[in-house]
């Protein structure tokens, strides 16, 4: 049976958005084995939706630094900053429900500051920052470390401390015929800067340097650190102060003015890890690629505002979540397939029991709200949006067709500013734009809508989303303006020039695949992978593993080309570390080149690779050392679609398994 129409049948129960890829929710046991939980949400998002746009925005404060430090010539701001589990009302009060438990980031030396998302850390061009990030999942009272919130599937390629030294950041093996049960230990934790540059290998948040909780009950045997947690904490300068619990990063912050965000990248979790909450913003400001301050609308928030202060730069992350009727988060528990699949799942067969392909919510949350309100006064405003979703692309459009002014992207600004009806964003991807409210009657009221698909994206948008519920965003409400507005109206705004990248000097091509199971094709995708070709010249891809060798190895200082070859049905975010490439073209595999979509003809770090497509990106290597590629669709990500590329010399001690 052809997968699309398989698709609509891939529902969960109770009104969630779950894309289960072939196959139904099974309701019976699994044979001899003890069953494994049902998944659907209990608290169908449209009744969720009864109470929508009842509590403001949360506009996220900046993060407190813990100091600063001069080093040689360099100033360093100081952060420490942990990941905790915290109560926080993400749904409507009027539902009555006690708050949701989430994760959050915040700063140790100030308790107030642990939230869902994270306060935004605030950097200057040129001013080094350093972290020292802390895994705080544990009881603050007993010590003892907080399971996770969400079903962890054991048969993945993944951190997996159970394995200990020797079996760590791997895919475990099991025997018998039932699958085995969840994990319930102790959370892998590791922070990446997504869209930062040269940045040492160490400070990326590479996925196999986890480290768990400095807890006092971890189990014998188990590995407390990842492979390259290890590793970088020999080869680090920093090294000597990584302490159990905790890793300390330095980011050079010398690059573009731009959007950036930071979120957890452990291998094999990363998709369950950022669901539980912990992201936050990092806007890097000032130097020659920034405008000069009133340019632009603001301020944005700053350290020391009180409550109330106003302000007209504001970064939003939209994200879908489901929820139980306690008020509790939503992921699915299991696979879904029918009650007959017992034999398709590992150990039997090749199926991992509790990995699901995507997974779409049916509650849309902005900044850690359901469907919140913004009052706006009548002037321009700057957002800075981050679709900051697992799997879902959003196409956003003012319910007025007001437009966007789209000023920047990943990696800083735009050429030229540019006037869009519609923003598509794929997860990770970030817009910087401009909406002038000034010509909007005092009193409207305008509802921020999503015309994305509720499931994978296969490049057009002929199944929008559900307008009762994951088809609206939030709502602003237009209040007279109480001040003058002086910044530059956006059509007339010159923005800072962009140097190109230089002549390429190979072109690379790159497969994206889906792999169904050996034991039945029918039941869906096994796993997604990147890879190459079987040979120079070949369109015959060659799909790889994680833990394959390395086949992507640029030289320190080179440009390169790298064609993406999409084999799969759906559109995919590829997001490169370490670098901001720029987007040269894309190709059918049986059609004409077309140029970058709107909004990308500057630098970017994430793009959408469509299905039956060759998306060209044009990428310069900088920095020696060892970096990933993947898919952002976190489930895909999760389950190898991720690849290490070395640039540089093929270092000698590289961890070996």
């Amino acid at each position: 049976m052809e997968r699309r129409r398989l698709l609509k049948h891939g529902l969960a129960a109770a009104g969630g958005l779950l894309v289960l890829r072939r196959g139904g929710l099974a309701r019976a046991f699994l044979g001899a084995c003890p069953p494994l939980e049902e998944s659907g949400p209990t608290l169908p998002g449209i009744r969720i939706a009864e109470h929508r746009y009842s509590r403001p925005l949360l506009i996220p404060p900046v993060m407190p630094r813990a100091g600063t430090h001069q080093e040689l010539d360099a100033r360093f701001d100081d952060y420490e900053i942990a990941v905790r589990q915290l109560e926080q009302h993400v749904l409507p009060t009027a539902l009555g429900l006690l708050p949701t438990t989430v994760w959050g980031y915040g700063s140790i030396h100030a308790p107030e500051t642990f939230s869902y998302p994270a306060f935004t850390i605030e950097a200057t061009w040129r001013r080094p920052v350093r972290v020292k990030w802390i895994n705080d999942l544990k009881h603050p009272v007993t010590g003892r470390f907080l399971p996770h919130l969400l079903t962890v599937d054991p048969t993945l390629h993944w951190a997996n401390p159970p394995g200990g030294l020797d079996g760590r950041d791997m895919r475990p093996t099991f025997s018998g015929d039932c699958p085995p049960a969840p994990y319930d230990g102790p959370v892998p934790i590791v922070t990446h800067l997504h869209g930062a540059t040269a940045v040492r290998q160490e400070s990326d948040g590479y996925p196999e340097a986890w480290y768990l909780p400095a807890a006092r009950n971890i189990p014998p045997g188990y590995a407390k650190t990842g492979t390259f947690y290890d590793h970088y904490k020999r080869t680090s300068p920093l090294g000597h102060l990584w302490e159990p619990g905790s890793a300390v990063f330095d980011y050079p912050n010398d690059q573009r003015a731009t959007t950036l965000w930071y979120h957890d990248h452990t291998l094999g979790i990363t998709r369950l890890n950022v669901y539980a909450g912990p992201a936050g913003f990092y806007l890097l400001r000032g130097g020659p690629d920034d405008l000069p301050r009133g340019t632009l609308p603001g301020p944005a928030p700053a350290a020391g505002d009180r409550a109330g202060t106003r302000v007209y730069e504001i970064p939003l992350v939209i994200q879908d979540r489901s929820f139980n009727d306690d008020g509790s988060l939503f992921y699915p528990k299991r696979r879904g397939l029918p009650p007959d699949s017992t034999h398709l799942y590992i150990p039997r067969g090749d199926i991992s029991p509790c990995w699901v392909p995507e997974f779409f919510g049916d509650v849309m949350v902005v900044n850690g709200r359901a469907w919140p309100y913004l009052e706006v006064e009548q002037r321009r405003y700057r957002f800075r949006i981050l679709n900051g979703s697992g799997s879902r692309f959003l196409l956003l459009k003012m319910e007025n067709g007001l437009p966007f002014w789209q000023i920047g992207s990943d990696g800083g600004f735009l050429p030229a500013p540019v006037e869009r009806d519609t923003l598509l964003l794929a997860p990770a991807e970030r817009a910087d734009v401009i909406v002038d409210f000034s010509g909007v009657r005092a009193g409207a009221e305008i509802v921020l809508l999503n015309l994305g698909p509720d499931g994978p994206f296969p490049g057009d948008m002929a199944a929008p989303a559900d307008p009762a519920t994951t088809g609206q965003v939030m709502q602003f409400r237009v209040a007279r303006a109480t001040s003058r507005d002086t910044s530059t109206p956006p059509h007339r705004l010159g923005l800072p020039r962009l140097e190109p990248l230089g002549e390429p000097r190979a072109v690379r091509r790159l497969s994206l695949n889906e792999v169904s199971s050996d034991v039945d094709p029918e039941v869906g995708p096994r796993e997604a992978l990147l890879g190459t070709f079987s040979r120079p010249g070949s369109d015959d891809p060659r799909p790889l593993h994680w833990d394959d060798p390395v086949t992507e190895n640029p030289a320190t200082g080179s440009t390169e080309i790298w064609e993406l070859h999409n084999f799969t049905m759906d559109a995919h975010p590829m997001h490169v570390h370490e670098l901001q490439f720029q987007v040269i073209d894309r190709q059918p595999f049986d059609g004409a080149v077309r140029g970058p979509d709107a909004g990308e003809e500057g630098f970017k770090d994430t793009v959408i690779a469509y299905p039956s497509e060759i998306t060209r990106i044009k990428v310069k290597f900088d920095r020696p050392g060892r970096f990933v590629w993947h898919c952002h669709i976190l489930e895909h990500e999760d389950n190898e679609m991720m690849r290490p590329f070395q640039i540089g010399p093929m270092p000698t001690d590289i961890p070996k398994r």
